[in-house]
């Protein structure tokens, strides 16, 4: 019997269904191990793994900071045709393969979404491992996504969220009025793509020129031997109206768009991913003032017909058509210059008799003149002043 430890020429696992994007709790996840040898090769064992886990890991000072947390572990050895009672079975080149292998996953409320991290993350594949006799062993593995349905039609999501705060605004140890903010947003829960409408009230006392503002950020949150690691981002903004001294500003349905975002990671002992909408005014010479409005990215989107987000959206994708525009003005062709008249005005509508036809479409409508000339053409462009010509060529009465 040949015996090779060369890495075979094939040696990967491919699921059943390739193009899934992502599975859910009590998923199957199902596929097979091919396998194609470059040698006459004596195979033990053909292991089959499906690991699910998130590791943290990142310097704090000194201390390395590390943690791990397992959610899945599913271990399968795959059947060989053993013969004869050996404890080995012979694989050829030029032949291809296939075993085959699938497991379920957790129930609800087991696992957490797949999650790449800047300090850590959530990854689940399948390791395919071959034994041969030779005691040579040779791994691949083939990751998958799982995300964890998240609706945002709870009674806790589809409450509203308000905030309000009140900074006093000095200068030189001297008080200098204050600045406040009152917030308030419909809901709490959104999916990408929807349009949050913030409704706010900002009053300005102090002397400087404020600017409300309001954004979208991201808080990634990561623990490891009982330390903690956040990191913020501003992912998307808008901005108000400048508030000088003694003036306020009100926002009725102020929109920001919910960008492309992972939904909400919440699930996980060890890395959250949380959402916030920040409402803020930045003031000259001091820190600005905020408050926070709690969001929750989710991936079932809202469902509601009585939102004035909704409706918002609603009206959008059906074209806005209860609006109606004027159409455009006639054409100076169909206008009839009327030079010798008396008055200075010319009217735009000529009288007519209706016919039986415009009688039945009624309504008033632009009729283009009957002229038996065509109208004049403009007079001749003169760089001369006329005032200036007037006084060294005096008009002599006749």
């Amino acid at each position: 019997m040949v015996v090779a430890a060369k890495r075979p020429r094939t040696f990967e696992v491919v699921f059943h269904d390739p193009n899934k994007r992502f599975y859910c709790s009590g998923d199957k996840v199902s596929g097979n191990v091919v396998l194609e040898v470059s040698e006459t090769t004596a195979v033990s064992a053909i292991r089959v793994l499906g690991i699910g886990c998130a590791k943290v890991a990142y310097s704090k000072g000194k201390q390395k900071c590390r943690d791990e947390v397992e959610y899945l572990r599913y271990e399968e050895e795959v059947h060989l045709d053993k013969r004869d009672g050996n404890s080995s079975v012979t694989l050829t080149p030029g032949k291809r393969y296939e075993f085959l292998f699938g497991f379920e996953l957790p129930g609800p409320g087991r696992l957490a979404s797949s999650h790449e991290g800047k300090f850590g993350y959530v990854r689940y594949y399948v390791r395919a491992s071959m034994e041969t006799a030779s005691q040579h062993a040779f791994q691949c593995e083939r990751r998958f996504e799982v995300e964890e349905p998240l609706d945002v039609n709870t009674p806790d999501l589809l409450a509203p969220a308000t905030a309000s705060t009140v900074k006093k605004v000095t200068c030189m140890f001297i008080p200098d009025g204050q600045v406040s903010i009152a917030a308030k947003i419909d809901r709490k829960g959104f999916c990408e793509g929807e349009v949050i409408a913030i409704d706010a009230k900002f009053e300005n006392t102090c002397s400087r020129i404020v600017v409300p503002k309001a954004a979208i950020v991201s808080k990634h949150t990561f623990l490891a031997t009982g330390r903690n690691k956040v990191l913020r981002q501003k992912l998307c903004s808008v901005r108000g109206d400048h508030i000088i001294s003694g003036m306020g500003d009100v926002w009725q349905g102020k929109s920001i768009c919910v960008p492309k975002l992972k939904p909400s990671l919440k699930g996980c002992d060890i890395i959250a991913v949380d959402y916030a909408l920040m409402i803020y005014v930045h003031i000259p010479g001091s820190e600005k003032l905020s408050v926070e409005l709690p969001l929750v990215i989710g991936t079932i989107p809202y469902c509601g017909i009585n939102s004035r987000t909704n409706s918002m959206l609603s009206y959008a994708s059906a074209g806005g058509s209860c609006v109606s525009f004027p159409s455009a003005p006639p054409s100076y062709s169909n206008i009839q210059r009327e030079l010798g008249a008396d008055n200075g005005l010319t009217p735009l509508l000529d009288d007519y008799e209706q016919d039986e036809d415009e009688e039945e479409e009624g309504g008033l409508f632009m009729r283009p003149p009957v002229a038996p000339y065509p109208p004049p053409p403009p007079p001749p462009y003169s760089e001369v002043d006329e005032e200036l010509r007037c006084r060294t060529h005096p008009v002599q009465a006749v």
